[in-house]
């Protein structure tokens, strides 16, 4: 992807989130993304097929980031030095859940909801297969993927809906506890 669409992709990008920040993602048309990224319907339909494709790129970009095997110094966390145990990443991707609130609750809201948390899910598979030792040895693995997965993604949905009144140390820790997975 040369300069020029990159810079359009990003401008479609932020115009999508500033519209998550003021209203659901149901109730975004694309005629809306369209005036506030300043481009035209052929530019948005080159890039994104539907408004639901703009939604699984988004998440792609941001899970990739929460979710690569490097956790890097942010504003508003570092994890750069820890031993990049499951810990650290579950508090990583809960820093980056709380940075986007806007745009995670927007997201949420309506029938985007399960479409984000079926993307969410996905990336959260691959999160807990890199550490083996937070599947039972005397539990069939899908299993217990399964059940890290959905309890997981409930516990963000419960502290979504909390406001996130704990902090992304306290969610991770207690997750951790309930699922014995010693740290």
């Amino acid at each position: 992807m040369d300069r020029r669409q990159q810079k359009t992709r990003n401008a479609i990008f932020q115009a999508f989130n500033k519209l998550l920040e003021e209203k659901h993602f149901n109730n975004i048309t694309v005629q809306e993304i369209l005036d506030e990224a300043n481009i035209g319907r052929s530019t948005f339909y080159s890039h994104f097929e539907t408004k639901d494709e703009l939604l699984r790129e988004m998440c792609t970009d941001i899970f990739d980031h929460i979710f690569s095997h490097e956790l890097h110094s942010e504003t508003s966390h570092d994890f750069s030095l820890s031993d990049h145990g499951l810990q650290e990443k579950i508090t990583h991707l809960l820093y980056h859940l709380k940075d986007n609130k806007g745009n995670v609750l927007g997201v949420l809201s309506g029938e985007s909801g399960e479409l984000f948390m079926r993307y969410f899910k996905e990336y959260l598979i691959t999160m807990f297969e890199q550490y083996p030792k937070s599947i039972k040895k005397d539990v069939p693995r899908e299993f217990a993927l399964n059940h890290l997965v959905g309890s997981f993604a409930e516990a963000v949905k419960w502290w979504i809906g909390e406001k996130m009144a704990m902090s992304p140390e306290e969610v991770a820790d207690n997750y951790l506890k309930l699922i014995g997975y010693d740290i």
